[in-house]
């Protein structure tokens, strides 16, 4: 499984994903979409039309990395704000494994003072 720490930052494309894209590809469309975050470390979410197959590419402090995901039933589960393009970590790891929440929310949070 793909191990992301909670410091990560999480973008999810919402358009549609060529998935014969590969490194130089997706780059170019981390560039259009979210300039300047390429080579931040961040992690970059990929869907095909069909929603199942995902990619997800990020920068691994000396090149890129690129960990692909096909299912062979069911479809990925995007969160149902259209406008959002972070995403938590939580979020990614149920949508990878196939859960779907009816909301994410935090019973408590810590306050820093």
């Amino acid at each position: 499984m793909l191990a992301v720490s909670s410091s990560t930052r999480i973008y999810l494309y919402r358009g549609v994903t060529d998935m014969r894209k590969s490194f130089n590809g997706l780059s170019a469309i981390i560039q259009d979409s979210f300039p300047g975050e390429l080579l931040s470390g961040s992690l970059f979410l990929f869907l095909n039309r069909s929603r199942n197959r995902v990619k997800l590419l990020y920068w691994d402090s000396d090149g890129f990395a690129l960990w692909y995901k096909h299912l062979q039933k069911g479809r990925f589960k995007l969160p149902s704000d259209d406008e959002r393009y972070l995403l938590q970590r939580r979020e990614l790891m149920a949508l990878l494994e196939g859960v779907t929440p009816l909301k994410f929310e935090s019973r408590f949070s810590f306050e820093k003072s």
